[in-house]
């Protein structure tokens, strides 16, 4: 009920008497009035008068109601352990396709190679469960389709020239503003589910703990709504998974990327290897060519661009 009588108070430019919503929400005026007070109590500034009820800022914060048509599918928390972890546990318990967890701030996030995402408040922090008939040896390609949508719905979003880094970090001018990760469970040989995680410096400070870092308010000088954005990107995101060939992904990231052409150190969990990143394959694989003029092929690890 959240939703349709913020849905009438926002398209409403002055007072909505209670009646009104009550009769055409049909419901009781009680119930009415239950859920604005419900709705004051999350912090929407909603006034109430003899006349009615008025909406006169809503709070910048993604309950499930603000994405109609999402509702059921959108599980928001103030504060988490890691959404990864609270993702995986409704996808093994059969939750549907883009059902996606929220969380305003993490205590226990995670970035690539068990590296501690730090999550503080202001930030973005979701992941999202898909359901792709996929087999596992293919399910790099839902990745690099994640970093991607991103990046181009947050260029279009703020004409800023967001660029991929394998395997999937965004940045502007060499300073990272997202990361992602993502995980899969399979049955047989097809996929179960993959949960990509994702978090983007929106309106929190990262520099202080990880200082190349930056943050959507530093590079345009204002806050940003964190709901908008999620809810940009989700309806861009689906729509790519449903009609987009996949297997032309790794051609189109590569239009967006910064780190090929360049030299670079990725370290994976036995190895490091440094040399010239002059491809990523079809496998998602960068390849490296090192200094003996050998390539060497990388599936998974974290990349670090070398100063030009």
């Amino acid at each position: 009920m959240k939703a349709p009588i913020l849905k009438k108070l926002s398209k409403a430019e002055g007072t909505v008497s209670g009646e009104v919503l009550s009769a055409q929400l049909g419901v009781s005026r009680v119930s009415v009035w239950k859920h604005i007070q419900q709705l004051q109590a999350l912090g929407y500034e909603i006034t109430s008068s003899a006349r009615g009820y008025r909406l006169k800022n809503s709070p910048d914060v993604p309950y499930s109601w603000e994405f109609p048509g999402r509702e059921s599918r959108i599980i928001y928390h103030e504060k988490l352990t890691s959404t990864m972890d609270a993702a995986k546990d409704l996808a093994r318990k059969g939750c549907p396709d883009f059902t996606t967890v929220v969380a305003g701030r993490q205590t226990s996030g995670r970035g690539r190679l068990q590296r501690e995402w730090h999550s503080a408040k202001g930030g973005l922090y979701f992941t999202v469960v898909l359901r792709p008939d996929l087999p596992p040896v293919l399910s790099f390609r839902v990745s690099f389709l994640a970093s991607l949508t991103l990046a181009r719905t947050l260029n279009e979003m703020f004409g800023l020239d967001v660029r991929v880094k394998w395997p999937n970090d965004l940045l502007v001018d060499e300073r990272k503003l997202c990361g992602l990760l993502s995980e899969l469970e399979a049955e047989a040989d097809r996929v179960a589910f993959i949960n990509v995680g994702i978090g983007i410096n929106v309106n929190n400070d990262p520099s202080a703990i990880e200082p190349p870092a930056t943050s959507l308010k530093a590079l345009l000088g204002r806050r940003v709504a964190v709901k908008d954005i999620l809810a940009r990107y989700l309806d861009a995101f689906e729509q790519r998974m449903q009609t987009s060939a996949l297997d032309r992904v790794i051609e189109e990231w590569k239009a967006y990327t910064v780190t090929l052409n360049r030299d670079v150190r990725v370290v994976t969990t036995r190895d490091v290897f440094t040399g010239k990143a002059v491809d990523v394959d079809d496998n998602g694989a960068l390849v490296l060519q090192c200094a003996d003029g050998s390539l060497q092929k990388i599936l998974y690890g974290d990349c670090f661009h070398q100063t030009r």
